[in-house]
């Protein structure tokens, strides 16, 4: 069992599994609907199956890749510790499990599940013809809210759709900082990305831009809906952390990007999303 959460990086769950939990209460405190322990149950499984089907598929696609990248030759399958075959077996295993859940759920998540489970292991090719892929990862995480909310409600909503956009900018644009690492890589290989394309300052300003709109995005709910103080006070944490985070990263000074990758981001989204359930339970509305 070791060796899977090593393939599929478990703890980088952590990246979306608030913005879902956020989904799912937004539901609950906008709606008629009401709590339910094994709703929530199985939306955690969905966002647990179908990451780990999104992994470990892209460290199954990315084996040879990975093996000729001296930063990523150390990973499981090139490295030995876990075969390609033992990956894909994975990877079916978790898309069916997924699928299956979905089944539990409602019919609008089962008959959604084939597409959802087409961006998040889609998202693997992209490198191989698009420098757009940042934004294909961005929106595999984005489907976290909304999925999370049609859990609830079996019905789509404005309101969860701006907490997905801002997923899809924040995610998009935090690994494009990641990105920056492989850039001549990527070129001496064919493969895509933004820095590849537009050089790492380039890259950077992209990434800002898209900071930018996740900020706007995490604010708008603010306006259209009864959300307090605590709230806004979770929107300037996460603000304060984006900020910080391009900060610790400079064109000539990639040093510090696994500071700025892995815990500035996964800590963004946790407060975040205390935040926003604090918000949600001093104004006993579930």
């Amino acid at each position: 069992m070791n060796k899977y959460f090593s393939l599929v990086l478990f703890a980088h769950t952590i990246f979306a599994m608030p913005f879902a939990i956020i989904g799912f209460f937004l539901a609950i405190t906008t709606t008629t609907h009401e709590f339910n322990w094994l709703k929530l149950l199985l939306m955690l499984l969905c966002m647990v199956f179908a990451r780990n089907a999104a992994m470990a598929f892209n460290r199954f696609l990315d084996r040879d890749i990975d093996a000729q990248n001296p930063r990523t030759a150390v990973r499981d399958i090139p490295s030995g510790r876990i075969s390609s075959k033992e990956a894909l077996l994975f990877t079916i295993a978790n898309s069916l499990l997924f699928i299956l859940t979905t089944l539990l759920i409602n019919k609008l998540c089962f008959y959604l599940s084939p597409i959802a489970l087409a961006i998040v292991l889609g998202y693997s090719y992209t490198k191989r013809f698009t420098p757009l892929c940042h934004l294909i990862l961005g929106l595999g995480l984005a489907l976290a809210p909304i999925g999370a909310y049609l859990v609830v409600t079996g019905e789509f909503a404005m309101l969860p759709i701006y907490f997905s956009l801002a997923v899809l900018c924040w995610v998009s644009g935090f690994d494009i900082i990641y990105a920056l690492q492989d850039e001549e890589f990527d070129r001496q290989n064919n493969l895509n990305s933004i820095p590849a394309w537009l050089g790492k300052k380039n890259a950077l300003a992209v990434s800002s831009f898209l900071h930018f709109l996740a900020i706007v995005f995490v604010t708008l709910p603010y306006l259209y809906t009864d959300l307090s103080w605590f709230y806004l006070a979770g929107v300037l944490f996460f603000i304060l952390l984006l900020v910080y985070q391009h900060q610790l990263v400079k064109p000539d000074d990639l040093s510090k990007v696994d500071r700025a990758f892995f815990t500035t981001n996964g800590i963004a989204s946790v407060v975040f999303a205390v935040f926003f359930l604090l918000d949600a339970y001093l104004r006993n509305q579930f």
